[in-house]
């Protein structure tokens, strides 16, 4: 993939607290994000990862606090711009139109080319995204068609046609089998060593945390209790708090491994 055409030495959250339906989601979660690194936000369900995301990638306004890009305000960026330099996969994406995977995949140059066509660039970076998403072969199928990790590949590839500064992504590797998961974390550290860019993204997977990340956010009910490389946000006593569980954190071949032993307490 090409390097992206803005840089992004950093997006950052400052002071950040969200509420939905009267109750506290995000209470002054604050973190600065450092291109050429992969970070992971974990934690329980209802702990506000997907919230937090949805705030750096400009799609949630907090009540308070405020998202910045490079020093500059997330919120005072022309919506087009922002769109090519931050790209934001959801957890629960939906194709509601029959279209196939390439032409899907062409929707993510839209903040590029706006109304006029795919330029021949725009198609170059598609086939790039295809090619790095392994979908050449499915190009022409009706997404519908598609299994659902196959779905979530063209998915991804989408937001890769986008050539973002920033890839920020919402449980990228759920319904992916264990081959295609791992393609994924080489894509994304692919994408993260590339000049200027970085990647943001929830799991629920604490192996492929400790595995893919180099910066690991632990959030409980909304509150930031750890931040730090894998082996020191994911220790037992952070787990502890964020899962009640007792754990053991070992060496693996390729970086820490999570024993869960039972329930803490």
């Amino acid at each position: 993939m090409t390097a992206a055409p803005f840089p992004a030495a950093t997006l950052s959250a400052e002071n950040l607290n969200v509420a939905l339906g009267g109750r506290a989601v995000l209470h002054g979660v604050s973190a600065t994000f450092r291109a050429g690194e992969v970070t992971a936000v974990v934690g329980p369900n209802g702990a506000g990862k997907s919230t937090l995301l949805a705030c750096l990638a400009g799609l949630r306004k907090p009540d308070a606090g405020a998202v910045s890009l490079d020093g500059a305000p997330l919120a005072a960026l022309p919506h087009r711009e922002r769109a090519r330099r931050i790209g934001f996969l959801p957890q629960t994406p939906e194709v509601a139109w029959a279209v196939d995977v390439e032409t899907l995949v062409g929707i993510g140059r839209s903040a590029h080319s706006g109304m006029r066509g795919l330029s021949e660039a725009d198609r170059l970076a598609v086939a790039r995204a295809l090619k790095h998403t392994d979908l050449e072969g499915l190009a022409r199928r009706e997404v519908k068609s598609l299994s659902g990790g196959e779905r979530g590949r063209a998915l991804f590839a989408r937001v890769l046609a986008g050539e973002p500064s920033w890839l920020l992504a919402d449980e990228p590797l759920a319904g992916l089998d264990p081959g295609h998961q791992l393609d994924a974390v080489d894509l994304m550290r692919g994408f993260a060593a590339q000049a200027g860019q970085g990647v943001i993204m929830t799991l629920h997977d604490l192996a492929i945390a400790a595995r893919l990340a180099d910066r690991v956010l632990v959030l409980v009910d909304g509150r930031l209790i750890a931040d730090g490389p894998p082996r020191e946000a994911l220790t037992p006593d952070v787990l502890a708090r964020a899962y009640g569980v007792t754990a053991r954190v070992v060496e693996g071949q390729s970086g820490p491994l999570i024993e869960l032993v039972g329930r803490h307490g």
